[in-house]
């Protein structure tokens, strides 16, 4: 079975219904601006792209975020059962670190000129090396299509016949 996931092209902002339905995801109103960028076959958000800096000016790591969910649950499961020292053995470190730059390159790439308050640092999770959240590294391979540890959770989920 494969991961029901497809990436999508925001064009807008959330809508009000969008919001909602995030919000009921994370199980918490949103913080910081966001788009979905990638939906399941129902129409429902998988993944959402958030923005930098947060509604208090408070810096948001996680340019990735897994909300759908199922695969959220899933991925604890594999969390759970020692996935995320498993992914680090199984990644090699120097794509590892390679995907950590690429990451914060492009969330930083996001503050706005002049920014003066705390910015966000790390990569993936907000860490520089090495694997924190498998989480997070799924929801930016789904997104990006260029993370290992991302890639290698797919496997693990597809191997597994858990999706």
């Amino acid at each position: 079975m494969v991961i029901d996931a497809a990436k999508v092209s925001s064009v807008a902002p959330p809508s009000p219904d969008e919001i909602a339905k995030v919000a009921e995801l994370l199980g918490r109103p949103p913080e910081v601006d966001f788009e979905i960028v990638v939906i399941d076959s129902g129409g429902e958000p998988v993944v959402i792209r958030n923005g930098p800096i947060m509604e208090n000016g408070r810096p948001m790591p996680t340019r990735y975020w897994l909300v759908g969910r199922q695969l959220s649950r899933l991925v604890g499961r594999l969390e759970g059962a020692g996935g995320v020292q498993a992914a680090e053995l199984a990644v090699d470190a120097d794509d590892l670190t390679a995907a950590h730059e690429r990451y914060a390159a492009e969330r930083d790439s996001q503050i706005p000129t002049g920014h003066l308050g705390p910015r966000p640092t790390g990569g993936v999770g907000g860490t520089r090396r090495g694997v924190k959240c498998l989480h997070t590294h799924l929801a930016h391979h789904l997104a990006v299509g260029d993370d290992p540890v991302g890639e290698w959770v797919v496997q693990q989920l597809e191997a597994t016949d858990l999706v």
